[in-house]
């Protein structure tokens, strides 16, 4: 036989609404962990390339605003780790950086490309990364100083010029070094250069004549008087479709002369979704993770972020966290038979064995 006494009976009658209390204020106790791990910390935000260019801009802008909007407001501070077109910040961030959120970074958005076509050096998996959002989706260029004598793909085809590039396996790279393959332009790559500041300084040294990749964005932010003064030819872009303001210039997919050709070139630009990323390590708790996404969110609309990024010519048009981890799953997941393919047109040639141009086919699109 069981007894209830009368304190037993009067702790049964309590227990629903103690239960309650506790469960009801279990979001708020993890919200406060976040902001308790946070509180009196600095975030470290490695740039992986040198000072001056488009990721650097976006990456110093971004720091002054997004502590405010992360629980606890730790101090952001920027960090320039250049080498071998953000290779060295990626391997960094997944090998070496705490996870514990301490660390972000900001890389190339050719990096989910570079592994699926299992690009040298790479120590890391993209899908492991925290991918906490994208601040700009723009077009990539390929551009040419005004002195070139290089102003159409066409031009590009007759005459060699030398082009300022970073990393061995950066846009910068790519692009001139797949057209010479595919289109017949006869670009000598000259890589190596920290970021995109140095190549800009090349272009006015005319160590360089033409830069194998900056974004559109990052031409009108960091440089619009060359932009307004004509300084630049933007031979072709890259991306799913043309800039509202670069409406005569042709997308690289549309200068292809055939379906193979096209569907490379598309493979190839589907990078640009990625834009200008955040990124978080491995192994973050998940809590983290939702809170670093949603600062990202709300510092994208915070009125004061977006006065100076207007004030410094930024275009803002951000892509949030989990929808950026999706495209870069299925950037990865390429059909074996178009990795192959696209291999094939990134394999550096001397611009003197390359074949003749191709002819027909795109020449009305230039």
């Amino acid at each position: 036989m069981h007894l209830v006494t009368r304190g037993s009976r009067r702790f049964l009658a309590l227990l629903p609404a103690a239960l309650a209390v506790i469960l009801g204020s279990a979001p708020a106790a993890r919200a406060d962990a976040v902001e308790d791990f946070y509180r009196g910390k600095r975030i470290n935000l490695i740039i992986g390339y040198g000072t001056g260019g488009g990721y650097d801009q976006y990456a110093r802008v971004l720091a002054r605003f997004y502590g405010d909007h992360v629980p606890g407001n730790p101090v952001l501070v920027p960090q320039n780790m250049p080498g071998a077109g953000s290779r060295k910040a990626a391997n960094w961030l997944y090998n070496v950086a705490p996870k514990d959120g301490t660390a972000l970074a900001t890389l190339g958005q050719n990096t989910p490309t570079d592994q699926a076509l299992g690009a040298e050096g790479i120590q890391f998996d993209v899908r492991k990364f925290a991918w906490i959002g994208n601040m700009v989706v723009v077009n990539n260029t390929l551009a040419t100083w005004h002195t070139s004598g290089v102003k159409t793909i066409a031009d590009a085809r007759a005459k060699p010029i030398p082009v300022g590039a970073s990393g061995a396996a950066s846009p910068s790279v790519l692009y001139p070094q797949v057209s010479n393959n595919l289109l017949g332009t006869k670009f000598k790559i000259i890589s190596g250069y920290p970021g995109g500041g140095d190549i800009n300084i090349a272009l006015e040294r005319g160590e360089v004549l033409g830069r194998g990749s900056n974004s559109w964005a990052s031409w009108k932010s960091t440089k619009p008087e060359w932009v307004r003064d004509h300084l630049i030819n933007i031979l072709f872009q890259v991306g799913p479709k043309r800039e509202a303001d670069l409406p005569d210039v042709p997308l690289w997919a549309e200068l292809a002369q055939n379906d193979e050709q096209k569907r490379v070139l598309e493979v190839l630009s589907g990078d640009v979704a990625v834009g200008r990323p955040i990124i978080a390590p491995p192994s973050l708790p998940a809590d983290r993770v939702k809170a670093l996404r949603a600062a990202f969110d709300a510092t994208m609309n915070d009125p004061k972020f977006r006065a100076e990024a207007a004030k410094q010519r930024m275009d803002i048009s951000p892509l949030g966290g989990e929808e950026l981890q999706e495209i870069v799953a299925k950037i990865v997941d390429v059909p074996p038979r178009v990795v192959a393919m696209v291999r094939e047109a990134i394999q550096i040639r001397d611009v003197n064995e390359l074949p003749n141009a191709p002819k027909g086919g795109a020449s009305g699109a230039e």
